[in-house]
């Protein structure tokens, strides 16, 4: 029996049999006629067909930006999904106003979706709008005839307009947004449980975010069966309990990166994670997906290869637990059947002095895959390293573990002589193959400068960079 599927689209309520696994650009497009959401990329590098979801937790609608165009329908199951055409009303909104007065507009075939985001990060952090916060909304969205400046510029006009609203309801005193917003949760109640379509047999595909998946196979998907992943929401969760750090596979990279417990376990983890993808794109990819994707350049997995995780894998009521750094057989390879699920990551809460560091070369600072990037988590103890673990990816057909190299390092004093000592073991242990991210000599010296940069960056007092390095 095919169900249906129940959300809130802008103001309407909507009831639909369509494929679960059509992208919800294309639902909108074509059956809705909706096309104030452009199609530009397909890819979630452009911003061009971004969408609000909204998600009722606790009686309260929490809203995020997302590209449409890597998501499947079915996961707008008992939830907003709002368009450009849901935030019109008869005058502009500030936000709007303020894009049309700094001159911020030209094509308009950006503008949809860049107004979406913003409406969507006053909604957020109404009451505490930055600079800082307002430049990494833009960060998702690609304008190649206006330029930035003059959308950066229009942050005073939204802020004036918007700095006091406190919730949906001042929201919408200050013509923020439609005054129907104030009865979604309402709405949203009385969508009855989540039902989805039952699958008669094995899945073809697995979703979670799909935030990668909808690049590769996004042309299949649509007629494809499909089990939404996101419907266990038992697999959400970030847990820190007897010394470990639990983290469910479909926790998104937004909500594991400002999660109190990750940031006092890893530090620098905000700083990272603003290197990897948009915000749109990190507000659907999950940190299982990452992993199981078994891209040998996978930002997450690389930081959590160092960070000596376990990974519990299920299949019905059986439970397996190995390793991260045992996961990976070879290329695009797995210890996985094909019916397993990832349900978890576990690693240990790092011991007080320990230091955590991550690095990233690629063509792009922002919004761009590694040429490589390493991780490392290391214990030292009056100037000798007690404990290590080096991660590199980019180097090996799979996110590498220089163990080899680690072997070397452990117990050895921090000095010049001892990191240069480890060149030849890392130059041996990694194998890089000349790409369209560069050469494999290329590589190879990024190789060792990561493993500078981790150094001097973590033991500035010991090791510079000047050390490494001729001076004439």
């Amino acid at each position: 029996m095919v169900q249906e599927i129940r959300f809130l689209l802008n103001e309407k309520e909507l009831h639909t049999a369509e494929s679960s696994g059509i992208a919800v650009l294309d639902y909108l497009r074509i059956n809705q006629q909706l096309t104030g959401t452009k199609e530009g990329c397909r890819e979630g590098d452009c911003g061009a067909c971004t969408v609000l979801v909204g998600e009722l937790i606790n009686n309260r609608v929490f809203y995020k930006s997302a590209n449409s165009c890597l998501m499947p329908l079915e996961e707008l199951h008992g939830k907003h999904l709002v368009t450009i055409e849901g935030l019109n009303m008869d005058n502009l909104s500030p936000i709007q106003q303020a894009v049309v007065d700094k001159g911020a507009t030209q094509c308009g075939f950006c503008t949809p979706g860049i107004i979406v985001s913003l409406t969507g990060y006053a909604m957020e952090c109404a009451s505490h709008l930055t600079k800082e916060g307002f430049k990494k909304m833009l960060g998702g969205h690609l304008c190649r005839c206006t330029g930035y400046r003059s959308l950066k510029q229009s942050f005073g006009m939204i802020k004036e307009h918007i700095d006091t609203a406190t919730g949906v309801k001042t929201l919408v005193e200050k013509g923020i947004i439609p005054d129907y917003f104030k009865d979604i949760p309402i709405r949203l109640n009385s969508i009855s449980g989540k039902q989805y379509k039952k699958a008669a047999s094995t899945p073809g595909f697995f979703i979670s975010g799909g935030t990668d998946l909808y690049v590769q196979k996004g042309d299949i998907l649509p007629d494809s069966l499909i089990s939404l992943l996101n419907a266990h929401s038992e697999m959400k969760h970030i847990v820190c309990e007897n010394g470990l750090l639990r983290i469910g596979a479909l926790t998104t990279f937004e909500a594991f990166s400002n999660h109190p417990e990750v940031m006092k376990a890893i530090p620098g983890i905000q700083e990272y994670i603003s290197l990897v993808a948009s915000t749109q794109i990190r507000n659907r990819a999950t940190v299982g997906g990452n992993i199981v994707n078994a891209s040998p350049i996978a930002d997450v997995t690389i930081l959590l290869l160092a960070m000596e995780s376990t990974l519990i894998l299920k299949q019905g009521s059986d439970t397996r637990s190995l390793p991260i750094s045992s996961f990976y057989k070879g290329y695009k390879k797995l210890d996985k059947a094909p019916s397993e699920i990832l349900s978890e990551i576990v690693f240990p809460v790092p011991a007080p002095g320990t230091k955590i560091n991550w690095e990233k070369v690629s063509k792009r600072k922002y919004l761009d895959v590694a040429s490589v990037n390493s991780a490392i988590k290391v214990k030292e103890d009056g100037g000798v390293i007690r404990d290590i673990h080096i991660t590199m990816g980019g180097v090996a057909e799979i996110p590498l573990f220089l163990k080899n190299t680690c072997d070397y390092l452990r117990g050895k004093e921090i000095t010049k002589n001892t990191i240069e000592g480890a060149f030849p073991i890392l130059q041996h242990e990694i194998s890089p193959i000349s790409d369209i991210r560069g050469s494999s000599c290329y590589k190879r010296l990024l190789a060792r400068q990561l493993i500078i940069a981790h150094f001097t960056k973590l033991f500035p007092g010991t090791i510079k960079v000047k050390d490494f390095y001729e001076s004439h």
